[in-house]
């Protein structure tokens, strides 16, 4: 009952907003506080979950199913993998909402109906356990997004939203033909029994090429990764931080959903391919971050080098690189918002631009701003004591133990991101004077009460889960040894 409700409460937010406003019983900030009390609601309702959940076993827990639905039944589940991605999703929405709280003022009702519509569809994904249904809802968040950004974005939002559709959309094909191709081998789309099931090598193969493919496209690799920009730089605050800290986090859990427990064989056979993918994948994404003057588009790149850590940590089939993987895939979604709001609800904002070399000396009139930006940046980085630094040093961990010679070049990425996050936040906060040129014209007030308690939210979680970080890793524990007793298992066996 507490999946479907789950499920269920963003769009009974959706359904009541839009008769309210058929009635005209709801003005703009109405609307706001409704799907605002609809997501918090939706928070609630995942850490009952969270403290109801028993991480004592492996199996798949609150399952419902829901039988005669078309020519399928509808499984919802979760396990010790799924509910962190389902806690990252309920936290995100409320912030995705409050961050774009006073700069949406057209089009209120659809902005708000479109990102609680994503929640539902992104929780969707996290909860089914049929491998179709995981398809049809992995690409039914394409539609809303692609609105989304052609309707809210800047300048060239319809180039954008295009790009993303149709990367994505391409890309996924790939996808639905190995799932389609699974079931007419084994006559089933239901994870639970594909779990216990063992293709034969040639057949891996061949499905790991075309899965892979459409989890590269999203993750995003090397040159698979130009919708990522785009996307990332002419999106509403909203949508970039919906893009950052879940959508892209789909791949990763695609990988434990879909590769290691369905193909354990091609993905040992071929971590090679993916170490030296995600390896030229850190070093393009670093130097490209590196030289690139736009804020946005700075913390969009660096994105990309995180993206491509945790995907190789996943792929070390130990325990350090995929704890590690996940823990980073989490943390990134932490930071990444926060920077994202800082870079476009805070700075933009107030300035209307996001050329670094226009701001300096932030830190004279904006301390309280500086102190936070400070802090995620230093999360951007890897600093000890946040949990990027736990993620990032067990992912690198477990590279070494596979391929020691790959993983000395993916430590680079500890270097880069330092040297591209201190050398944003030395020249946005530091660097001299706060000046302006007369085109661009500054509010120069501090944090209000909304930005303070957004960014220290973001701030908490990625420093108390850097200094303790047991609730995450205790959790993972258990499923992801399950998972790799089961990849040695069927290697044997084949």
């Amino acid at each position: 009952m507490l999946l479907t409700l789950l499920i269920t409460v963003p769009l009974l937010g959706i359904l009541g907003i839009t008769t309210g406003i058929s009635y005209n019983l709801l003005d703009t900030n109405r609307i706001k506080k409704t799907a605002l009390s609809v997501s918090i609601l939706n928070l609630f309702i995942s850490l009952i979950i969270f403290v109801l959940f028993d991480f004592s076993h492996n199996q798949f827990q609150f399952v419902q199913e829901y039988h005669e639905i078309s020519s399928f039944d509808f499984y919802l589940g979760l396990d010790g993998l799924s509910i962190y991605f389902v806690l990252l999703t309920t936290i995100i929405t409320p912030i995705a909402l409050l961050s774009n709280w006073n700069s949406i003022k057209e089009n209120v009702r659809s902005y708000v109906i479109i990102i609680l519509l994503l929640e539902t569809l992104l929780l969707a994904v996290f909860l089914v356990l049929d491998i179709l249904l995981f398809y049809i809802f992995f690409e039914s968040i394409l539609p809303p997004l692609f609105i989304l950004i052609g309707l809210f974005g800047s300048k060239n939002k319809v180039r954008a939203s295009f790009y993303f559709f149709l990367y994505t959309l391409i890309g996924s094909l790939f996808l639905l033909l190995s799932i389609l191709t699974i079931s007419s081998i084994m006559g089933t789309t239901d994870f639970d029994a594909l779990c216990k099931t063992n293709f034969k090598y040639s057949t891996q193969l061949f499905l790991f090429y075309g899965i892979f493919i459409a989890f590269a496209v999203k993750t995003p690799t090397i040159f698979l990764n130009a919708w990522l920009l785009k996307a990332h730089v002419e999106s509403p605050l909203g949508g970039s931080i919906i893009l950052a800290a879940i959508v892209l986090k789909l791949s990763l859990y695609g990988i434990f959903r879909l590769i290691l427990p369905l193909l354990p064989k091609a993905s040992i056979d071929y971590t090679y391919i993916i170490y030296l993918i995600g390896v030229i994948t850190i070093i393009y994404a670093s130097f490209s971050t590196l030289r690139t003057i736009d804020l946005k588009e700075l913390i969009a790149y660096s994105s990309v080098s995180h993206a491509a850590v945790y995907l190789i940590g996943v792929f070390s089939n130990t325990i350090q690189g995929i704890e590690g993987g996940i823990a980073l895939g989490l943390a990134h979604g932490f930071v990444s918002s926060g920077l994202f709001i800082c870079a476009g609800g805070v700075l933009y904002d107030r300035s209307g631009t996001r050329l670094i070399s226009l701001y300096r000396g932030i830190a004279q009139i904006m301390p309280l701003f500086s102190i936070l930006f400070f802090i995620l940046s230093l999360g951007n980085c890897g600093v000890p004591l946040t949990l990027n630094f736990v993620g990032e040093f067990m992912s690198l961990y477990g590279v070494f133990e596979r391929l020691p010679l790959l993983g000395a070049f993916a430590s680079s990425s500890i270097v880069f991101s330092a040297a591209y996050t201190i050398y944003m936040f030395n020249r946005i906060a530091f660097g001299g004077y706060f000046t302006f040129t007369d085109k661009y014209k500054a509010n120069k007030s501090d944090l209000n009460k909304r930005e303070f308690f957004i960014l220290l939210t973001l701030v908490v979680f990625t420093v108390v889960l850097g200094i303790y970080p047991a609730p995450i890793l205790d959790g993972l524990h258990y499923s992801v040894s399950s998972l790799i007793y089961n990849n040695i298992f069927y290697q044997v066996m084949i």
